[in-house]
């Protein structure tokens, strides 16, 4: 079975996400946005892990795989997958002491290095890897300067390309060679143009979450889908202030402050990307697809304000009830097909997938955008 699946998400008690993170809104936006596998995120709050027990087995038969995110002692955050609830729970009894409280954070600082952290994983038997490993804030790459220097002899099980990020960002850098790579939404909304808004697509052998963490370990990733990483808000070299991006030489010779406003300037990620991997040559991926929401496609078609506006909803449930989810329309329907529905819509989908898209890159936090021609 080829399952689609998106393995990072977070709960209502991590900050800044919404209260309707919950496990029935995230099942049933699974089947719109087409996602075979999820998931549950924030997977060492106590709490979290009980809301979900009810829906491990779903009516739509949805694979849920407990994960989670934790921030360790220098600030770089690390995804966490396991093959139930009572890993998790084990993990959480090794790591007692190391955190003010799991309680009261979805995603908890730890007082641990990575080292220690991926110890523990291991030992419960859990699977570890970088979280957004290219992110200037919050990461692997931002932190340290290698694998070893995050996680010291304990290996990595996987590394998370994030939303500034696609495999071409890694695949220059040996230390990575034989790692497999993900890409996930890190979703804080169960609406579509949030959830599932990166994704993979991974051959497994049989619906369960131990063969979909097997499955990855051994690198059966036939796919890796997501934005173009120059959408990302940390894409390019810029000042976290204003946004104008420099190139790295003139954030160097800037001494990393903004000569307009005197705002911190940022490694932006594709700079980042070519220091590590030191002008050696990307070995092959899997295929990492292009794809924006779909919601987000029909916004900028229509010219409206939001993807959430009466029209565009109306317009994004024709598709649904015509082709079954949106990961089919933006990926497999034929645009002919898609065209029948909204012409407009069809030729950004052509454009998506043949790359003729102008793209206004991201930097010091802001996003980047889109355009057709």
């Amino acid at each position: 079975m080829l399952a689609t699946a998106d393995l990072h998400i977070h709960s209502p008690y991590s900050i800044a996400v919404s209260r309707f993170m919950q496990p029935e809104q995230l099942i049933v936006g699974c089947v719109t946005k087409g996602i075979q596998v999820l998931g549950t995120g924030d997977a060492l709050h106590p709490i979290w892990r009980k809301t979900w027990e009810p829906f491990l087995e779903n009516e739509s038969g949805i694979i849920i795989v407990p994960t989670g995110e934790v921030e360790d002692q220098r600030r770089v955050h690390h995804l966490i997958m396991a093959e139930d609830f009572s890993q998790f729970a084990a993990l959480q009894d090794l790591m007692e002491g190391t955190c003010k409280s799991f309680s009261t954070s979805g995603r908890p600082h730890v007082y641990l290095s990575g080292e220690q952290i991926a110890q523990y994983a291991h030992e419960v038997g859990a699977m570890i890897g970088p979280a957004h490993a290219f992110t200037p804030w919050t990461a692997m790459y931002a932190y340290c300067t290698s694998v070893a220097d995050c996680y010291g002899s304990e290996p990595i099980d996987f590394l998370e390309l994030g939303l500034s990020a696609d495999s071409s960002y890694g695949a220059a850098i040996a230390e990575l060679n034989m790692i497999p790579f993900l890409t996930n939404s890190d979703a804080h909304s169960p609406h579509p143009d949030k959830l599932g808004r990166e994704f993979n697509r991974i051959r497994i052998p049989s619906q369960t979450p131990g063969d979909v963490l097997a499955s990855i370990k051994n690198g059966a990733i036939e796919m890796n889908a997501g934005f173009f990483p120059e959408e990302g808000k940390y894409n390019r070299t810029a000042c976290t202030r204003c946004f104008t991006q420099y190139t790295l030489e003139q954030a160097i010779g800037h001494a990393w402050r903004c000569p307009a406003d005197d705002g911190i300037i940022k490694k932006g990620v594709a700079d980042r990307a070519k220091e590590l991997s030191g002008g050696k040559k990307p070995l092959s991926r899997p295929t990492y697809v292009h794809v924006l929401p779909l919601g987000q496609i029909i916004q900028t078609m229509e010219k409206s304000s939001s993807p959430n506006t009466k029209k565009c909803k109306a317009i994004y449930a024709s598709f649904i009830a015509a082709f079954g989810n949106e990961i089919a329309v933006l990926i497999d329907v034929p645009v002919t097909e898609i065209r029948a529905i909204h012409p407009k819509v069809a030729e950004a989908i052509s454009a998506l997938r043949s790359g003729t898209v102008t793209l206004h890159p991201g930097g010091g936090g802001k996003y980047g955008t889109f355009s057709l021609g």
